[in-house]
């Protein structure tokens, strides 16, 4: 499972997931209500072909598209179409380069518009269970503290994980050993080792952690119908940690710090107007 020369597959990977997070960058910029999901795999295609690569997914074991896109209750192989996205929807996008022969995957979960309270709380767990676990990760890890780490955090916040999909090693292969579940208990499976590349990509619900498959083959839906999020990240294990290889412009970071200066500079404009009225 260890890569023999690993910088070098290290280089290779990082590469293809730049070109993956640039795509969801340029998602980031369009999402907004009104737009189909069709427009989110177009625009996919289109920015990895520009950046001399290709969109594994598509026809990868007969899937029809360059990208999934899951809404709302779907918790992951969503089929991009043309249903509009709505106000408050939530929509996890997943993509995935292939650059000289190299794998980059990851996926976001992004706002449609402004989002319930219930909606806003998941997709943060979810972010920062899959944070919470990158954090642990070093050679000599075990498998089953990843899990461990994500299902603690997650369920203290009210959520559940689920359990019928997870994490994969990738590199020259799109989905290979080891499967990262993202449940577990701590001190469990096999012991991680430098080199290794695979995906962490915790796929949250707002209520059960069933699912279910629809007749598509593809898309996966909560049992009870309820929110589900997910992010994902393509890492490197090295020895004293790891390195992220899908890192885009965006963070939840930069977000929040977007919020705060919105915030600062609304303040800014009221107190202006108070000024002026006085």
């Amino acid at each position: 499972l260890m890569n023999v020369d690993y910088k070098e597959a290290f280089e290779k990977t990082k590469v293809a997931g730049s070109i993956a997070a640039g795509a969801l960058d340029e998602v980031g910029k369009i999402i907004k209500p009104g737009i189909s999901t069709e427009q989110i795999d177009k625009l996919c295609y289109e920015y990895i072909n520009d950046h001399g690569a290709y969109s594994a997914p598509l026809f990868y074991r007969g899937f029809p598209k360059s990208c999934c896109t899951s809404t709302n209750h779907v918790v992951c192989n969503g089929i991009p179409s043309e249903n509009i996205l709505k106000e408050g929807d939530i929509v996890n996008v997943d993509v995935t380069a292939l650059k000289n022969g190299w794998h980059g995957d990851t996926s976001r979960t992004f706002k449609v518009g402004k989002v319930s309270v219930k909606a806003e709380k998941l997709i943060k767990a979810t972010y920062e269970s899959m944070m919470e676990a990158i954090e642990i990760i070093k050679d000599g890890v075990h498998l089953g503290d990843i899990g461990s780490t994500i299902q603690t955090y997650v369920e203290k916040e009210g959520f559940s994980v689920v359990q019928d999909f997870c994490g994969h090693g990738i590199g020259e292969t799109f989905h290979k050993e080891p499967n990262v579940l993202h449940y577990g208990e701590k001190g469990s499976g096999e012991k991680i080792k430098t080199g290794m590349i695979f995906t962490i990509e915790p796929m949250i619900n707002y209520g059960n952690y069933e699912t279910k498959t629809l007749n598509d083959g593809w898309t996966a839906v909560t049992k009870d119908k309820s929110l589900s999020a997910q992010f994902e990240h393509t890492i490197g294990v090295t020895k004293e940690g790891c390195e992220i290889f899908t890192t885009g412009a965006w963070t939840w970071a930069s977000v929040d710090a977007c919020m705060l200066g919105l915030h600062a500079c609304v303040r800014a404009c009221v107190h202006a107007c108070v000024g002026a009225c006085a």
